[in-house]
């Protein structure tokens, strides 16, 4: 038996509906402008950009429930309401007529970001790991399997804060849909079972204060509610 300087780390995992079981995180990546009305918001031509990924850490995804810690290092923390791959199979160099086989089903997640953080590392070419991987940047829902629900093409997809509408768009409004992103992420590494991939947010994105109340979701997979609590120490 393998002895550790450390306790190992408690697995991440997100609940399965409808299910005792949960489904243990592995990667997360996700893909960046993929609402043509984002990209624009976001001063980026959505007709000349191929997609463009980035991840987070396995750690950042927590349940987008009860109340998430305002982090440390900012003061422009932004929303930005995403709906979620969950991989249930291992695969490369996928094509996408049969990406949607790899796909174990979908769920609601918020890519939370320090947009002051990022604004800087935009200005200077640095990376973006600190605006957009630190702790609870993740809030996730329970994933729906593919099995129950099928995959999502189109469907209203939301944010509210304080009960006022923030994000709106429709699922059929994504530039690269759902075989196209994982057929792209397969060609850069090797997807597994556990890995999550955020499908990008629709324009909108704003910013939250401690004390926000948040609230959003997608049509016919799942729906969330969480409170912004104090600034950690």
């Amino acid at each position: 038996m393998t002895e550790y300087v450390f306790p190992t780390p408690q697995t991440v995992a997100v609940l399965v509906a409808g299910s005792s079981a949960s489904f243990a995180v592995r990667r997360v990546f996700c893909v960046g402008r993929n609402y043509a009305d984002h990209a624009r918001e976001m001063g980026a031509n959505p007709d000349r950009e191929p997609p463009f990924f980035f991840a987070k850490p396995a750690d950042a995804v927590v349940a987008a429930a009860g109340t998430l810690a305002y982090p440390m290092m900012t003061e422009d923390l932004h929303h930005e309401i995403e709906m979620v791959i969950a991989i249930g199979k291992e695969g490369r160099q996928i094509e996408p007529q049969d990406a949607l086989s790899y796909v174990f089903g979908y769920c609601v997640g918020v890519d939370l970001t320090r947009r002051d953080l990022q604004a800087v590392a935009k200005k200077m070419s640095r990376p973006w790991d600190w605006a957009k991987g630190f702790d609870e940047s993740a809030p996730v829902t329970s994933i729906r399997r593919a099995t129950e629900i099928g995959h999502p093409g189109s469907g209203a997809i939301w944010l509210s804060v304080n009960g006022e509408t923030r994000q709106t768009g429709d699922l059929g409004d994504m530039i690269w849909p759902v075989a196209d992103i994982v057929s792209h992420v397969s060609r850069a590494v090797v997807i597994k079972p556990g890995d999550l991939i955020f499908t990008g947010t629709p324009a909108g994105v704003g910013v939250l204060n401690p004390g926000d109340k948040v609230a959003g979701g997608v049509d016919g997979i799942a729906e969330f509610h969480f409170e912004i609590g104090g600034a950690q120490g």
